[in-house]
């Protein structure tokens, strides 16, 4: 982070900046649990004016650039973002909005999120126990005692990858949608993982697909039983090869969703990629453009309708019906054809994990952590 600091200040002042903002959050969310009120004083240092908090449950903080508490209620907000379930933040200027104010408020908001959260950040040996197969039924159930699960209700296992820290990146993408419920966040192998435990069964897909940025990427597993969770484990890093960088629906992959098309992940890389169809689609996004087009035929083929698409693109349908006319020159289907149509979407499919390679659940990291040790003053 520090080289990417200097080498951006060279080239580009404003984006040294908010790469400065970011790296100030991470660096937060990665040292553990929050307490409010230090949240609030660091970021009123780094945004160099009065910054508020206001939490779910009425509580309220103001500080100073210095650090000092601020009492009373704010003089002039000069820009805010709401927290969920309910609360906000704030930013005091006595003039207009500062250039990164909005960035500073959103990555306040999930750190405030995060900070009403016990806990969130887990030990990932503790995490890594829940994940193995191998580990016995006892530890199991001692690992998920100690995280503060219940071993007799199901969970989900999220896997999430990104440019930057995987744990901080998946802390973000879970803060910012305010998934409900128990969630245990770490870092285990490449991956930022998330153990979601919720009232209802359902999956967190609306919700993360609501909050996912850039290219960041999440697979989810299926409800599994807690003591049994390695099967939602191996079905997150299944449906995590689905993903990509994108249109929230091509972004965060549930295998839930995914039904029998998961069967793909079994196929070895190499034989997926010499499917003609693939080969097809591997050419048009050789071509200069081809990349918008092959997207315009992902969105189509999800939706089934040209203005849908072209919705979800933010395009107009006519954009997108030229990029699809591209695309059937090139392959020859028909894509007002269901069965094209069909075919067209497992191609992609069959492409996407061409492109991502072996790392499916059977190349998903060894889980084999050091004896699962209390934390000083739990129960044994």
């Amino acid at each position: 982070m520090k080289g990417l600091l200097l080498r951006l200040s060279s080239l580009d002042a404003d984006a040294a900046a908010a790469v400065r903002v970011i790296a100030h959050f991470q660096a937060l969310l990665g040292a553990g649990r929050l307490d409010p009120a230090a949240l609030l004083r660091s970021v009123a240092g780094l945004a160099e004016c009065p910054a508020g908090l206001e939490l779910a449950d009425g509580r309220a903080f103001r500080a100073g650039p210095d650090g000092a508490v601020v009492t009373g209620p704010p003089e002039r907000v000069s820009g805010e973002a709401a927290l969920r379930p309910a609360g906000r933040v704030w930013l005091e200027r006595p003039g207009p909005a500062g250039p990164f104010d909005d960035l500073v408020l959103e990555w306040l908001a999930i750190a405030a999120h995060t900070a009403q959260q016990p806990f969130r950040v887990a030990d990932p040996a503790l995490v890594e126990v829940v994940l193995s197969a191998r580990e016995a039924f006892a530890d199991r159930a001692r690992a998920l005692r100690l995280l503060g699960l219940a071993s007799e209700q199901p969970l989900r296992v999220v896997a999430v990858t990104g440019p930057g820290d995987p744990e901080v990146t998946a802390l973000a993408l879970l803060g910012r949608g305010g998934v409900p419920g128990t969630v245990r966040v770490a870092h285990v192998g490449a991956y930022g993982v998330a153990l979601v435990q919720r009232a209802a069964a359902g999956s967190p897909a609306a919700e993360l697909r609501a909050a996912v940025r850039g290219a960041v990427r999440a697979g989810i597993g299926g409800p599994a039983d807690a003591l049994g969770a390695a099967a939602s484990w191996e079905q997150a890093l299944a449906a995590l090869r689905f993903a990509q960088p994108g249109p929230p629906a091509d972004a965060v992959a549930d295998h839930d969703e995914l039904g029998a098309v998961v069967l793909l992940a079994d196929v070895p890389a190499a034989r997926l990629a010499a499917l003609p169809d693939v080969r097809r689609l591997a050419g048009i996004v050789e071509r200069e453009g081809g990349g918008r087009h092959v997207a315009a035929l992902s969105a189509f083929c999800r939706t089934g309708s040209l203005r849908a698409a072209a919705a979800e693109l933010h395009l107009h349908h006519s954009s997108v019906a030229a990029r699809l006319g591209r695309v059937e020159a090139a392959t020859g289907w028909r894509l007002r054809e269901p069965g094209d149509r069909f075919r067209a979407q497992l191609a992609l499919h069959a492409w996407r994990l061409a492109a991502t390679g072996e790392r499916g659940p059977a190349a998903a990291p060894s889980v084999t952590p050091p004896p699962v040790t209390a934390p000083p003053g739990a129960a044994p």
